[in-house]
């Protein structure tokens, strides 16, 4: 059996590929009006003409680009680029006007339909699970203050080694992955592991991308967070950890100051962290 240490870019781009896939976002693509598209192909294209033209790109590297696109696709990892290089400026374009909770990129790690476990919940984790014990908790409320107790936190989060369930070999489906409604109160509490900074894979095209640039890949301690009740848009977010070395540097330039967290040792050998959340309502 493969272990989780042994996962390749190219089997992490596919089921970052797949899972895009089953998602159903492709959906409404449709819907976008031609006058939209020509809009917003027309200036990609003129931008990258508009390279080609002030830095005099030679044959060869133009050549260089059309093998590295296709590999990119070959490998499955266009989720994971456009998510690392362009979804930072996305997501601050769409939720810019919200007044509650800050988000933050979703990353292409996220399944849907994971564990609904009650609170106060446990992780589905292995019995040798590494890393700190971490319990984060908090209340889910709406801009108003009121309790929305029929809000729900999902979560998921990569193990110590920086692999996440699903998508590495050798990991339990669910691991570190779950589905928690709040309680009565709009509070919730959840008892995980702290993550550890991790590479995103670089025996991929995007690796070879940031060797050939001489960039690091680095992506600072994490959690993952999906906040939602009904009638209220839905939050999504990263949280990370103070003192982390790439949280100036961080290759998908989605840390905020507001996401950072404060855990603090809780007397069990682990860390408490206490967030909590204020969603905005639809619209």
């Amino acid at each position: 059996m493969t272990s989780e240490v042994e996962a390749r870019a190219a089997d992490s781009g596919a089921g970052a590929t797949d899972t895009f896939r089953q998602s159903g976002k492709l959906q409404g693509e449709a819907d976008i009006p031609p006058e939209r598209v020509n809009l917003l192909a027309g200036e990609l294209i003129k931008a990258a003409n508009d390279v080609a033209e002030k830095h005099e790109v030679t044959y060869e590297e133009f050549n260089i680009l059309k093998a590295w696109l296709i590999q990119v696709g070959e490998d499955g990892e266009w989720p994971l680029f456009l998510d690392v290089f362009l979804e930072h400026t996305v997501e601050d374009v769409n939720t810019r006007h919200r007044e509650g909770t800050k988000g933050s990129i979703e990353g292409p790690y996220y399944v849907p339909d994971a564990p609904t476990i009650s609170s106060p919940a446990t992780l589905p984790m292995r019995p040798d699970e590494k890393g700190t014990p971490l319990t984060l908790k908090g209340s889910v409320t709406s801009t108003g203050g009121e309790a929305l107790t029929d809000a729900k936190v999902e979560i998921w989060l990569a193990d110590d080694e920086g692999f996440y369930s699903r998508f590495a070999p050798g990991l339990p489906e669910w691991n570190l992955r779950a589905t928690v409604p709040v309680d009565s109160e709009g509070n919730y509490e959840i008892h995980g592991i702290k993550p550890a900074p991790y590479q995103i894979p670089t025996d991929g095209a995007t690796g070879k991308l940031i060797a050939a640039a001489d960039w690091h890949a680095w992506r600072p301690a994490h959690l993952h967070i999906k906040v939602s009740a009904p009638g209220h848009e839905l939050l999504t977010q990263q949280l990370y950890f103070p003192g982390d070395q790439h949280n100036d540097d961080d290759i998908a330039a989605a840390v905020k100051p507001e996401l950072l967290l404060d855990p603090q040792p809780n007397g069990e050998g682990g860390e408490t962290a206490v967030y909590d959340y204020v969603l905005d309502a639809q619209a």
